[in-house]
């Protein structure tokens, strides 16, 4: 048995041990859920903004509810974070910001600002034309917070905010979108360099979203970005293997922002940042495809150019997978409903090799 299944094993045992030690003081719920990020967790809003990054038309959205319903997600059915609102228990899916219907006390259960194309660095994902940056979403949440405040008061509003849960998923398109896009930034720019730039910067964003009010806040960290069907349909020298470079720069990122979000939780007085690792997750998933019900972990379920599916996106053109549910990959970039479902699971249930330094329903009480 290895260190990953240990892990799950003895968690179990937690889980059913904190029946009965859980507390009357906490929380039976998170009050919100405040979702920022790009197109792994955008549910829409780039279908408001003039840009190439949509996906609102099938087959994207085949399988969500109901059937044929392409919202603007990135996948065949859910997102993570679609599933990890399910699995609170909330009754919608959080509304995309830029929607028309996301306004008044809507609001109060959650957005999502996620935007497709996007990234830390604001000059990530020129190549889609518009996309909406973490420091344009966080300017979008400036003015969330401003209802809710209008709406509660300050000191109800300060506890509401604090109760919430929010959530960071970015990072990929920094690399796949910026660094390993341009040759002169990889020729002119170190890896170091650039990361450190990233960090640096995110390290102001999750500050400013902390200021704000923000008290957890999940923060997922890059996955094996070299194993997408992008990359390697673009790097074939790599043949049926992963592609080392970006690989290479997502665990360079990982490692500095695992360290980021220890020092925020040292230093900032009553912060509960979580360091979800998905890169761990999804890797675990490709490697051990078959033992998660799998039977494809490398090419593109919806698929129209390129020996792995990875040259074009998932347009209505392209050829859909029959058995969506076996694919651990929908198109060149994003996971399938199936795959979503697992990491989600791992966020909300899983252990420290998961997320750390506690899960999502850990933090719920804690």
């Amino acid at each position: 048995m290895g260190l990953y299944t240990n892990c799950h094993v003895l968690l179990e045992l937690l889980f059913l041990a904190s029946l009965f030690l859980k507390s009357s003081l906490a929380l039976d719920r998170f009050s919100a859920n405040f979702i920022f990020g790009d197109s792994l967790v955008d549910v829409g809003n780039n279908n408001y903004i003039a840009t190439i990054a949509k996906a609102n038309y099938l087959p994207n959205g085949l399988d969500f509810p109901p059937r044929l319903n392409p919202t603007g997600r990135f996948s065949n059915g859910r997102t993570v974070v679609d599933i990890i609102g399910q699995e609170l228990g909330w009754t919608t899916f959080t509304p995309p910001y830029l929607a028309p219907t996301t306004v008044g006390d809507v609001v109060l259960n959650g957005v999502n600002y996620a935007s497709a194309a996007s990234g830390i660095l604001n000059g990530t994902g020129r190549n889609y034309v518009g996309r909406i940056n973490n420091d344009a979403q966080l300017d979008n949440f400036v003015k969330t917070r401003q209802y809710i405040v209008s709406r509660m008061g300050s000191s109800a509003a300060s506890e509401y905010l604090a109760n919430a849960l929010f959530s960071f998923t970015t990072g990929s398109n920094d690399f796949i979108n910026n660094y390993l896009l341009s040759p002169t930034t990889a020729i002119f720019v170190t890896p170091e360099t650039f990361v450190n730039q990233m960090i640096a910067r995110f390290n102001i964003q999750l500050r400013r979203l902390y200021d704000m009010g923000a008290r957890r806040i999940v923060v997922v960290n890059v996955g094996p970005i070299g194993c997408i069907p992008d990359q390697r349909d673009k790097n074939p020298l790599a043949g049926d293997s992963c592609v080392d470079l970006p690989n290479q720069l997502a665990v360079l990122f990982n490692k500095k922002l695992k360290t980021l979000i220890m020092d925020l939780n040292s230093n900032l007085a009553q912060s509960k940042f979580l360091y979800a690792d998905v890169y761990t997750i999804v890797s675990d998933i490709i490697q051990n495809y078959q033992s998660y019900g799998f039977e494809n972990f490398d090419s593109a379920c919806c698929r129209l150019a390129g020996r792995f599916g990875g040259l074009a996106p998932c347009l209505p053109a392209s050829v859909v997978c029959p058995n969506r549910s076996k694919y651990v990959f929908w198109d060149p970039f994003h996971p399938t409903d199936a795959t979503n479902f697992i990491i989600a699971k791992k966020l909300l249930e899983g252990c420290s090799l998961d997320i750390y330094p506690m899960n999502i329903r850990q933090l719920m009480q804690a």
